[in-house]
């Protein structure tokens, strides 16, 4: 059984619905358009809030003024119709009382004379009215009996109560309308037929003419003076905002490396002042620009310089050195231990030219990927193998949590690799023989990898700087694996080279995250993180925990001479 909710809709209905619809969409539309005009442009805001403040000005003012020229035209014109009122109410009496009729008909006829004399003259219109209780013998006048209802019944009253001329304002009906009048009243007395009621009424349509002249006029003149108003505001700021609109475009042309850019300078107002003091500041700011860029490509070069002409002499040291090591057997003690610490040292030192290198390629914009697809899940499992055995000597163990299937990405395998080394090294470093976590995830956009440890941890100031170079958060603490202070810079340009990103956070006492986040394919945009770069709170930690005196573990004083 089908329900009144069920029924099908009447087409025209669903017309009437669709185009309420349709008007509803467009109104929306119209007014977010004037919203976003009105938040983006401050032309648009001056120029409503001036119109907006003349117009409420401008008809406070008419207001006021109509009222004024009202009030004028009404009372002069009220004093002068009463004063002809009681004129031509002087004139019906003295008519009256100088009358000799005897009979009712000679009566009547005298009233007929002498109103309609009234009335000829172009006067107001005339109604003698009887009072109340007295018969109908004698009949009324009435010059015209549509005004017969605007004599209404407290102005009788307080006609018949009072000796003098009464009056009221009423509302004449036309053939176009309703127009403005009053109505005076007085008391007369009629031979034979006693006291009756006369009164005039008198039509303001002349004032109300006038009146409405005048507020056409003003109607006018204020619509004039509004568009006027928005003329000359639209006119003032366009003056001065596209001085201001033009610094926007050179500034934005300037934040885009076009240095050479500046503004139109016009006349010697402030505006112009202000033109001239902007293109002596680009002017300023492109000196400055161009000196830096001279200095760091000087710098750039000469690192660059140094390292290249530093390995020539490290080969032959390098050789003497191994030649050392190889014979150290035939050393002494301390000899043996000098040729082994120099054979160290000398490997720690070709790390950090490579690495000096590869900063200056990053530097000077040289920097080039190798891209090809290829497993990421193949390639962190490499990187965990290697390093393996060290977090082993240091207590640690890594725990990983890869994906089963296969992640293909666009990368460059050697560089992705050497970022995924220093994270992993970084945290055995600082991870105080606590577990390492190793976490991937991917979406449909980007793949993220996670390397998580619980040793000692960092603040969110030092997570903002752990990619600085030669940074450490603890001067004093000794670098016990041998690292060159430029692991983790590298590996933020190296991440940036393949279009992801490089994060880090930590909390003391808690350990650190760092998050390795690159797109499937070159050239995506990164727009969600697959994995969460915090711990959730509820995070428990792995109860694993190893022997720091593992079978490899290094001697202590052997690691302390190093990193000394």
């Amino acid at each position: 059984m089908s329900t009144g909710a069920e029924r099908a809709v009447p087409p025209w209905l669903e017309r009437l619905r669709r185009r309420g619809r349709s008007a509803w969409r467009r109104t929306r539309a119209r007014v977010r358009a004037l919203a976003r005009a009105w938040r983006r442009s401050l032309r648009v805001r001056v120029s409503v809030t001036t119109v907006a403040v003349g117009l409420i000005a401008l008809l406070t003012l008419g207001a006021a003024l109509s009222g004024q020229v009202r009030d004028a035209l009404y009372d002069t014109r009220g004093e002068e119709i009463l004063t002809d009122a009681a004129v031509r109410a002087e004139q019906v009496q003295s008519a009256f009382d100088s009358s000799n009729a005897a009979r009712l008909q000679d009566v009547q006829q005298l009233v007929w004379d002498v109103l309609n004399s009234v009335r000829s003259t172009g006067g107001p219109s005339v109604l003698l009215l009887r009072l109340p209780g007295q018969g109908t013998q004698f009949p009324e006048y009435v010059s015209d009996y549509d005004q017969r209802a605007l004599i209404r019944d407290a102005l009788r009253e307080a006609v018949r109560e009072q000796d003098t001329q009464m009056w009221q304002p009423v509302a004449i009906g036309t053939a176009d309308g309703v127009e403005p009048g009053i109505a005076a009243g007085s008391l007369v007395t009629l031979p034979i037929a006693g006291e009756h009621e006369l009164y005039f009424v008198y039509s303001l349509a002349e004032e109300q003419a006038t009146l409405d002249l005048l507020q056409r006029v003003l109607l006018v003149g204020a619509f004039a003076l509004v568009l006027l108003l928005l003329v000359m505001t639209w006119y003032l700021t366009k003056q001065v905002l596209n001085p201001v609109q033009q610094a926007a475009r050179t500034a934005g042309r300037l934040a885009d490396g076009l240095l050479d850019e500046r503004m139109d300078v016009h006349g010697v107002d402030e505006l112009a002042v202000l033109a001239r003091s902007f293109n002596e500041m680009a002017q300023s700011m492109q000196d400055q620009i161009e000196r830096l860029a001279h200095l760091s490509t000087m710098q750039q070069q000469f690192v660059s310089d140094v390292s290249h002409e530093l390995r020539t002499p490290l080969t032959t040291i390098r050789m003497a050195s191994e030649v050392l090591n190889s014979a150290r057997g035939d050393f002494g003690p301390t000899e043996a231990r000098s040729a082994e610490l120099l054979a160290t040292q000398l490997d720690r030192f070709e790390s950090l030219l490579a690495d000096l290198l590869e900063i200056s390629r990053f530097d000077a914009g040289a920097a080039t990927l190798d891209v090809e697809e290829a497993d990421l899940r193949v390639v962190v499992e490499r990187v965990i193998d290697i390093v393996e055995p060290l977090a082993e000597q240091r207590g640690s163990h890594i725990v990983s949590t890869l994906p089963d299937r296969r992640v293909r990405v666009d990368m460059d395998s050697r560089r992705v690799e050497r970022v995924l080394r220093n994270l992993l090294v970084n945290a055995v470093e600082h991870g105080e023989g606590e577990p390492i976590e190793v976490l991937m995830a991917a979406d449909a956009r980007a793949v993220s990898v996670l390397v998580r440890d619980h040793g000692i941890g960092m603040t969110a100031t030092e997570a903002e700087r752990v990619f600085d170079r030669f940074w450490r958060a603890d001067p004093a603490r000794r670098r016990t694996l041998g690292g060159t202070g430029l692991g983790l810079a590298i590996s933020l340009e190296d991440a940036r080279l393949h279009g992801g990103t490089l994060e880090a956070w930590g909390s003391p006492g808690e350990g650190a995250s760092f998050r390795l986040t690159l797109p499937l394919r070159a050239g995506l945009e990164i727009q969600q993180h697959p994995l969460e770069l915090r711990p959730p709170r509820e995070h428990v930690e792995p109860e694993v925990h190893r022997d720091p005196a593992g079978p490899h573990a290094l001697p202590d004083d052997f690691m302390a001479e190093i990193s000394e």
